[in-house]
């Protein structure tokens, strides 16, 4: 079934994949009321995070077919990050991208100043290090702003609780909040999802994820070269520190913890793992100073008892895995064929999968085969026809979930869901008020290294 087949697709290949686009015009034709983002009806976008990530998410917003929209205001910490994405989007999008000097914001008070030039009612993407995200989804909550959010939302405790009561804000208001778990989005998963709940394996009693690869994105830094600034470097280089991203554990796998847990319409309640770093040294011999494992292995528990596998590795040279299974009483399904979502999704007898005993196979048409398109149509659909759309609950689930995992490999114990979600142990305390001269949460020591986690000797926290 080319289970082995590596597909690193994401929302930041956009650019590559401009072909896609005129397949979602099928789309175009449906009924726009009057809202209230602006007099023309065009919904204007803030981009706050200017990276790969954020270029990719402005230019799936600028593609949505349900109504107009002009991207308007762009923020980083990066100037030369900032201009190369206005470059990219003002070449692909021309008019829609309507963002003069002034309009361009650096630094990390830069989201109000976008923010405030907005009217209620617009739409700000967060594509910041999940760290902030807390910050920026308060302010928008206070301006009016519906939002669109990356992944992970949250890496500890008690911005997880934080982002829980901010939720409940934003829907009293009812603000229309996207999340970037793109795999809710893919029809096939989503019809996979139903034939689950359907009954067509019988109960759901075990499910496997593997993302197994060699080393990708700033997982793997070497020592801090002295600029730009520390705090800034680490930002730059995210997935090396768990403040920033949760690490490589839940910027990579949460993709699969949370659609197979949608499968199972359940989070689960325990986990314990084990993890570790084979290799503390880059090829050319410089030392790795990031916070990450390089191998992850989470058995997650369910309230029922059935389990949940989540196997992880970073390893070049190492056997390719990276697709999702879900096993059940009466047969298996192939979730993920590749990547974090790649179709199409299968049904078998038994449970070893094969095109002699497969029962239903997903068949897409093109137009709504693109999950980054459909979040941002989903989300548009409901910001102009005002349906109840927030997905930041479910988001910060699967991030503690995700989180859950990553501490119980990170200190040999095994954690709760509870456990995880009401740790006191916060990784960016009083992000809120950082500026450009503000020292980073964690500190090199003599050497460049960083603390880094440590099973069974630290226990009560990843570091």
């Amino acid at each position: 079934m080319n289970e082995d087949n590596i597909q690193l697709t994401t929302r930041r290949a956009f650019i590559k994949t401009s072909g896609k686009i005129a397949a979602v015009s099928a789309l175009a034709g449906v009924a726009i009321p009057h809202v209230h983002a602006a007099e023309n009806n065009t919904i204007q976008i803030a981009l706050i995070g200017c990276g790969g990530r954020g270029t990719g998410a402005a230019g799936n917003a600028l593609t949505t077919k349900k109504g107009p929209v002009t991207l308007t205001a762009m923020v980083d910490v990066f100037e030369n990050r900032m201009n190369t994405s206005y470059d990219t989007l003002k070449g692909k999008f021309g008019d829609l991208v309507d963002v003069p000097k002034d309009k361009r914001f650096i630094g990390f008070d830069g989201y109000k100043q976008a923010m405030d030039s907005m009217k209620k009612g617009d739409v700000a993407i967060f594509t910041t290090p999940l760290a902030f995200r807390w910050v920026h989804f308060k302010y928008a909550i206070e301006k009016g702003l519906n939002v669109f959010m990356e992944k992970p939302v949250t890496a500890d405790g008690p911005t997880s609780r934080r982002m829980l009561e901010l939720a409940e804000q934003a829907k009293a208001k009812n603000l229309k909040v996207g999340v970037g778990l793109m795999s809710r989005h893919a029809r096939h998963l989503q019809e996979l999802h139903k034939r689950v709940e359907d009954g067509e394996i019988g109960d759901v009693l075990l499910m496997r994820g593997y993302r197994m690869h060699g080393p990708v994105a700033s997982a793997f830094s070497k020592k801090w070269p002295g600029t730009p600034s520390e705090l800034l470097w680490q930002i730059s280089r995210f997935h090396s520190f768990i403040w920033a991203s949760g690490g490589c554990y839940s910027d990579f796998y949460i993709h699969h913890i949370d659609h197979l847990c949608w499968m199972k319409n359940a989070w689960p309640v325990k986990a314990q793992a084990l993890g570790g770093r084979h290799y503390r040294n880059s090829p050319d011999g410089d030392l790795w100073v990031d916070q990450n494992f390089d191998s992850y292995a989470v058995e997650y528990t369910f309230e029922d008892g059935s389990k949940f596998y989540m196997d992880g590795r970073c390893n070049t040279g190492a056997h390719p895995m990276y697709f999702s299974h879900v096993h059940g009483s009466k047969g298996m399904a192939i979730a993920a064929k590749n990547g974090d979502y790649g179709g199409p999704s299968s049904i078998h007898k038994g449970q070893l999968p094969s095109r002699s005993s497969m029962t239903w196979q997903s068949n897409i048409p093109a137009a709504e085969n693109d999950p980054y398109l459909n979040e941002w149509n989903d989300l548009m659909d409901a910001i102009r026809n005002d349906k109840p759309y927030n997905e930041v609950p479910f988001g910060v689930q699967a991030s503690v979930v995700t989180s859950m995992g990553r501490m119980a490999a990170h200190t040999g114990q095994e954690i709760t869901y509870d456990d995880m979600l009401n740790h006191p142990h916060e990784y960016a305390p009083g992000i809120d008020k950082w500026t450009m001269d503000s020292p980073p949460p964690v500190l090199s020591d003599k050497d460049g290294k960083y603390p880094v986690p440590m099973p069974g000797l630290k226990n009560d926290r990843e570091y």
